[in-house]
């Protein structure tokens, strides 16, 4: 691989020049591959991980206790399970980022540069549905794919937002237990699998990488409440986007204290390579200005739909009391969606999470772009309830009417992922889950001898 002479020069002054040699050395390595056990679906002790074990030879990522190598034959993205979520493809160095972060169930958590969702999912995972997860990205497009990753795993916390830092920071000053910014960056450790960022590198790059690194850690700086933790990853090597743009932050906000710092480097781990800081900010660590900023917020918010409130819990009413006959049909052993309540964007039925708190609801989103406001339960027209694929993919086997299961190297399961239909077993009618290993892939319904498919028409494959 030829590497710009500039970068070179870089990582010999950074590393010396025994060290160097080896790190560069490694660009001429193979690459290694990576994915996480999705904890909401799959554990170590059930069978489609002792199938998954076999068939991709999975072998422990020694920083992620969910995460595991897989041989690079294995095409685990083509594989049932993986449109079943069980499981996250990513690359092993950025598995480390998230447990340094270590949330935990029922905490308000942001994730700030969410795309395209490897980071809010092991972050979920660890929530294990409770608490509140908003995980943000600025493009819209890749605002999209985090969207549909949520989906795909079965998140029901989540909440995707399409914003900038600045609009975010003063929509939620001192709002959030645990903040989460892996930072648009030079993408050094990103060379061997993408010459593109080779090609894009510069000493120009890094500094406008940095810079605006600066910017963003200072809007997660004011969203993090006092006591708080914030972990700042990346995937390049540079000291100027990593520890000198740390060292820069902490100057700015002495209420902060760093508590760690880890690397991954290529030539001494599997892994492309990672750079992870923690820090902690103090409990007085917000002026009271600001803290009486996060309070007028929160209440302005409460205020702002007093006007219409009586007609939207009429409508929110109507809206469950159908989706709750729905489940009372077709997902009769359904567990419950968690502190929240419903919310209509146009024809589709959301269940927006709340906070532990109580600080957060739907007036909190007003005015800001958002991706997915929640678990999407279905569509409401005419008075009708259609489930959405969401539901089926959050939705538990042992939660439905009936599930057609079938293996994973089973026709029918082939046929369903086309998008064609499937005889009816004994005992199917009306809506139900077609799943593999019991693991559902998303919604039939069964009528006369026929199981109608209802699988996304932009999920089915050729």
């Amino acid at each position: 691989m030829a590497l710009p002479e500039p970068y070179i020069e870089q990582m010999r002054s950074l590393l010396g020049l025994p060290e160097a040699e080896s790190f560069l050395r490694s660009y001429e390595d193979e690459r290694v591959f990576g994915l996480r056990l999705n904890p909401l679906k799959l554990n170590r002790v059930s069978a489609p991980f002792r199938n998954l074990e076999e068939a991709f030879r999975l072998e422990p990522v020694p920083w992620c206790p969910t995460g595991y190598y897989y041989d690079e034959t294995a095409r685990p993205g083509k594989h049932p399970y993986h449109a079943a979520g069980l499981y996250y493809i990513q690359e092993p160095s950025a598995m480390s980022a998230a447990e340094l972060l270590a949330p935990a169930p029922g905490e308000t958590v942001l994730d700030l540069a969410a795309a395209p969702g490897g980071k809010t999912s092991q972050i979920a995972g660890k929530m294990n549905g409770s608490g509140l997860l908003i995980a943000n990205e600025i493009h819209p497009a890749r605002a999209k794919i985090v969207s549909e990753n949520v989906e795909r795993l079965g998140i029901r916390n989540a909440v995707v937002t399409n914003e900038p830092p600045d609009r975010l920071s003063a929509r939620f000053p001192a709002f959030f237990d645990r903040i989460m910014l892996d930072a648009p960056c030079s993408g050094e450790g990103m060379f061997r699998k993408d010459p593109d960022a080779v090609k894009e590198w510069s000493p120009a790059h890094v500094d406008m990488c940095a810079a605006r690194q600066a910017d963003i850690l200072d809007h997660a700086a004011v969203m993090l409440k006092p006591g708080g933790t914030l972990v700042y990853s990346t995937c390049t090597f540079n000291r100027s986007e990593n520890e000198d743009t740390i060292a820069a932050f902490a100057r700015r906000h002495p209420s902060f204290e760093l508590r760690r710092i880890e690397r991954i480097w290529p030539h001494r781990d599997r892994g492309e390579g990672h750079f992870v800081a923690l820090l902690a900010k103090s409990d007085d660590g917000m002026p009271n200005a600001d803290l009486g900023a996060a309070s007028r917020m929160h209440s302005n918010s409460g205020r702002a739909g007093r006007k219409s409130r009586g007609k939207d819990a009429a409508e929110s009413g109507a809206d469950l009391a159908l989706f709750q006959g729905f489940a009372d049909e077709s997902l009769p052993g359904f567990a419950g969606l968690g502190p929240g309540e419903p919310l209509r964007f146009g024809d589709a039925l959301y269940w927006l999470p709340h906070d532990s708190r109580g600080r957060f609801g739907k007036d909190a989103l007003h005015g800001l772009r958002v991706a997915r406001p929640g678990l999407h339960l279905g569509d409401v027209r005419k008075g009708r309830f259609e489930p959405a694929h969401a539901l089926a993919m959050h939705a538990a086997e042992e939660a439905a009417a009936w599930v057609q299961s079938y293996p994973p190297e089973a026709p029918e399961l082939s046929a369903y992922l086309r998008g064609e239909t499937l005889p009816v077993m004994a005992g199917s009618s009306g809506w139900g889950l077609v799943a593999v290993d019991g693991k559902p892939l998303g919604w039939g319904k069964a009528s006369g001898e026929q199981v109608k498919n209802h699988l996304p028409k932009g999920l089915r494959r050729p």
